[in-house]
């Protein structure tokens, strides 16, 4: 009895235009959503099952290199395997995330469907004029069309987009990270493009006075303290601060000094481990970078943190409290879409020090590898060496050149010592280390494997500072030791050409603006002297405040930290 009332319910009921298109949608949300969803579970399973299989082949090629340090054509294997896992790797995480999205979208259109379609499919309706029912039948059919139109059309967008963003492209360097010219017209990172200390701007100021105010285009507080450097990129200043219990990330206006945003590193280590640092070091030694996009900090906590030019936060790692005698203090440095963080600590022989390159847009490790030295305070730099790019590091005992897109060891050098400190840089054809306290080497940086006997070119062993990094414009090398003695080599051979008592100490390193060395002391005066084959006598500048940082420069600007503030010096107009 029940069937036949709900039969003749059935009969009693009319399918209209509108419950036609509720109908069709929700057979097309439905659809969409089972091939999502199947397109899903491949995704997945390539995940889980290929990218593990071809990780460890490229795993098993790295070992093999090391074997065979020469074969280029393994090293062309690697290079394409490994840039192909990447791409993969990226496309598929955002395949994922996107998919979801329109999965999620596709099950709503479908469930809205369903609904609808239950609700206009209505009963018959009481006798009506023939030209009435007509006019609001074609009234539906329009609405129908247009229902099931712009459904469709929403869908097909979705896919579209899916198809079209999934794909991340590495070949084009454009969208993806900054080019070489947009690189070298900005600072970057700590002593500017590829580490070097070198403004491309001769246009930087050689007169000012912090207490008449002359130059002094504008002055603005610091909230927290730290000893790192400005990073400057187009209108935007970058530093970073940081106490016993807050790390933070500054952005200021390049142009009046206003403080547009500041944003917290929020310390997510779970070991609860006590920091306690030297006062030489403090709480944000390391100096931010940024590849014209998105600016990235990292603290002695083992934090790091991302954000873009707006201060919105990107993305966070936690890298574990490094072990570190003073304090973790390297500073971060970019290439393409890579961030290279040299995380060097504890003892050699713990094996637990290692460089470490993250995907600069999602914070996931793109590569890793052990290093043989125990804790430095040193930066890594990525310098074009002929045809290609070396990521360059020094350690105790070795000044160590990596593959920047893989990691794969190029070459290394056995020429340092204990607490390495200053940066490596690349001038006129050689890499340049400096063991603190003993000596400055050159290294012939176009070797494999261990070069220590064949490639270091020469040595000197005059005024080695154990803090300031070199500078060099490709003739002559200069480098600045903490009491002030400021020593120049000659970079062909390693002559000494002269040396000169600035009488006060240094912790900033020196850099080159056109034919002029600036040399940052600790008590906030600036040392400008020409460079050549004779010493000369520098023009001062005092600031009037002390100063830990290195400087950086602009287009007719220079940034300076002091211990409490900014500083940007330059041309008012």
């Amino acid at each position: 009895m029940t069937t036949q009332v709900e039969n003749k319910d059935a009969e009693n009921r009319i399918k209209t235009p509108l419950y036609e298109a509720a109908s069709g949608a929700a057979i097309v949300g439905g659809i969409f959503s089972v091939i999502v969803l199947g397109l899903l579970i491949v995704n997945y399973l390539q995940i889980k099952l290929l990218d593990p299989l071809r990780t460890e082949r490229l795993e098993n090629w790295k070992i093999k290199l090391l074997e065979q340090p020469n074969n280029e054509q393994l090293l062309s294997q690697i290079r394409e395997l490994d840039l192909q896992i990447r791409k993969d790797r990226i496309h598929r995480l955002d395949f994922s995330k996107k998919g979801a999205f329109l999965l999620l979208g596709a099950v709503a259109v479908f469930l809205i469907g369903v609904k609808s379609a239950k609700v206009l499919k209505k009963r018959l309706p009481h006798p009506a004029a023939p030209t009435d029912i007509q006019m609001r039948q074609i009234r539906q059919a329009v609405r129908a069309r247009w229902v099931m139109t712009t459904t469709l059309a929403l869908l097909a967008a979705a896919a579209l987009f899916l198809a079209v963003k999934g794909r991340l492209d590495f070949t084009e360097t454009g969208p993806s990270y900054a080019t070489d010219e947009e690189i070298a017209k900005n600072w970057p990172s700590f002593r500017g493009p590829q580490g070097s200390g070198i403004s491309s701007y001769a246009n930087i100021p050689v007169k000012w006075d912090g207490n008449s105010g002359e130059a002094i285009v504008w002055k603005t507080n610091i909230p927290l303290p730290g000893h790192n450097s400005p990073v400057v990129w187009n209108d935007r200043v970058f530093i970073s601060g940081a106490n016993k219990g807050k790390c933070q990330v500054y952005c200021y206006d390049a142009v009046s000094g206003k403080l547009l945003w500041q944003a917290d590193v929020v310390n997510q280590s779970s070991s609860g481990r006590e920091i306690d640092m030297e006062d030489d070091t403090g709480y944000a030694a390391p100096t931010v970078a940024t590849d014209g996009k998105r600016v990235f900090a990292i603290f002695p906590t083992g934090d790091v943190g991302c954000f873009d030019f707006e201060g919105k936060k990107l993305w966070s790692r936690d890298l574990g409290v490094p072990e570190s005698m003073y304090g973790y203090a390297s500073s971060l440095a970019v290439y393409q879409n890579l961030l290279f963080i040299q995380y060097d600590q504890a003892a050699a022989e713990d094996n637990k020090s290692r460089m470490i390159a993250l995907d600069t847009f999602s914070g996931t490790t793109v590569w890793e590898t052990k290093r043989p030295v125990p804790n430095s305070w040193t930066s890594p730099i990525v310098a074009k060496i002929e045809d290609r790019s070396q990521l360059i590091t020094c350690g105790d005992p070795w000044v160590i050149a990596y593959d920047p897109l893989n990691g794969a060891e190029l070459w290394r050098a056995d020429c340092l010592g204990t607490d390495v400190a200053p940066s490596p840089i690349y001038a006129g054809g050689f890499v340049f280390g400096i063991h603190p306290y003993t000596k400055l080497v050159a290294i012939k940086p176009i070797g494999r494997g261990d070069v220590t006997e064949t490639h270091i070119a020469w040595k000197a062993e005059d005024n080695i500072p154990d803090i300031c990094s070199p500078v060099s414009d490709g003739e002559f090398v200069f480098i600045l030791e903490t009491t002030g003695y400021l020593t120049c080599y000659k970079v062909d051979d390693g002559t000494k050409l002269w040396e000169k008592d600035l009488k006060t100490n240094f912790t900033s390193s020196p850099s080159l603006v056109g034919d002029s060395l600036y040399l940052l002391s600790e008590k906030g005066v600036m040392f400008i002297i020409k460079i050549g084959a004779e010493a000369l006598e520098p023009a001062q500048c005092a600031l009037g405040e002390n100063c830990y940082a290195s400087p950086a420069f602009a287009g007719g600007r220079i940034y300076i930290r002091t211990d409490k503030n900014l500083y940007c010096i330059g041309n008012k107009d």
